[in-house]
């Protein structure tokens, strides 16, 4: 659900450190959960660079074996095979996970859910659809789909999906959550610098050598080889939601595979939405639930929301953002 668009990039101008500082840059590239991770780091030495490396995989490959829904021995596993059955016992870190995210229902109106995956899917971005989903077809794809049948009991550290049939699963926000993992736990080795990039989400510690920042620079739609802007990320996290090659087209009308869980439709009139913040893992689920929303609703929200900021563009491809962007042109 999550990728950079080919006029949406993000561009990581690594460390270049000099010989009087005795730091080294390290990076690796890999497949985890599912997806391409960029983990770099700073360090006194390679050997010591590649050992943090390996820690932060080995942090990133924990948090998936406890959200994975795919993973039958998983806790998210077995809270889905005993959806309307009991409520499962969880650690807390789990329980805070799901607590977090059904906040993030609640402020986006439900844009956002992590039941999303109990859709009927009766979408096909393959070309073979013909027609438009009936109404009755809708509202039956939808109809185990809800944050509020999720149950949550603090005290015994249990959640329950009410309604057998329901699911929960992560892929909204998990990479971001994992992403943030991973550089708490780097941070808290003394890792002075370092980028971790989970398959577009992407959060940032440290600066450069010199004392720059980290910067991503934002090409222009209309001319995807120029970048007009370059933004500073400091000590900050940024995700993006699009999509530009799985959709559909009905009388004129392109429908995104992002699909809204409280309707079952296809979201439509936004192209591509980054989300700032400090925790990747907000931004990683705040990327589709803007998406979703629009642009209206979407911005205003973020303007509500303190140390969050957007930069949305719409399917005219033009440009939008929220109040606390500033962007710097280049020519």
């Amino acid at each position: 659900m999550k990728r950079l668009l080919p006029f949406f990039f993000c561009f990581f101008t690594l460390f270049s450190i000099g010989q009087q500082t005795g730091y080294v840059t390290v990076n690796r590239t890999m497949k985890l959960m599912g997806s391409r991770f960029d983990i770099t780091v700073v360090a006194a030495n390679e050997e010591l660079g590649y050992i943090n490396i390996d820690e932060a995989v080995a942090e990133i490959t924990r948090v998936e074996k406890m959200i994975s829904s795919w993973d039958e021995e998983s806790e998210t596993a077995r809270i889905n095979k005993n959806a309307g059955v009991k409520p499962v016992k969880v650690t807390q870190e789990l329980f805070k996970l799901i607590e977090r995210a059904k906040q993030i229902s609640e402020i986006t109106d439900g844009a956002f859910d992590i039941s999303y995956s109990s859709m009927d899917k009766i979408w096909k971005f393959d070309g073979s659809m013909e027609r438009i989903p009936t109404q009755a077809e809708l509202r039956k794809s939808i109809s185990k789909v809800g944050y509020r049948k999720i149950v949550l009991n603090e005290e015994k550290s249990t959640v329950f999906l009410k309604e057998a049939g329901m699911k929960i699963s992560f892929g909204a926000i998990g990479k971001g959550y994992a992403a943030d993992k991973a550089k708490e736990l780097l941070v808290s080795k003394q890792v002075v610098a370092g980028i971790i990039n989970a398959a577009g989400d992407l959060t940032t510690w440290g600066t450069k050598a010199g004392g720059d920042k980290w910067l991503i620079g934002i090409a222009n739609p209309l001319s995807k080889d120029k970048i007009f802007s370059w933004l500073p990320v400091v000590e900050s996290s940024v995700a993006t939601s699009g999509n530009y090659e799985k959709y559909v087209v009905f009388k004129g009308k392109k429908y995104s595979h992002i699909i809204d869980p409280r309707t079952g439709i296809p979201a439509s009139g936004v192209s591509s939405v980054s989300i700032f913040a400090k925790s990747a893992e907000l931004c990683d689920a705040l990327a589709t639930a803007v998406f979703i929303m629009g642009k209206e609703a979407g911005i205003s929200l973020i303007e509500q929301l303190g140390g969050t900021e957007v930069i949305l563009i719409d399917d005219q491809n033009k440009i939008h953002s929220s109040g606390g962007i500033l962007f710097e042109n280049t020519k």
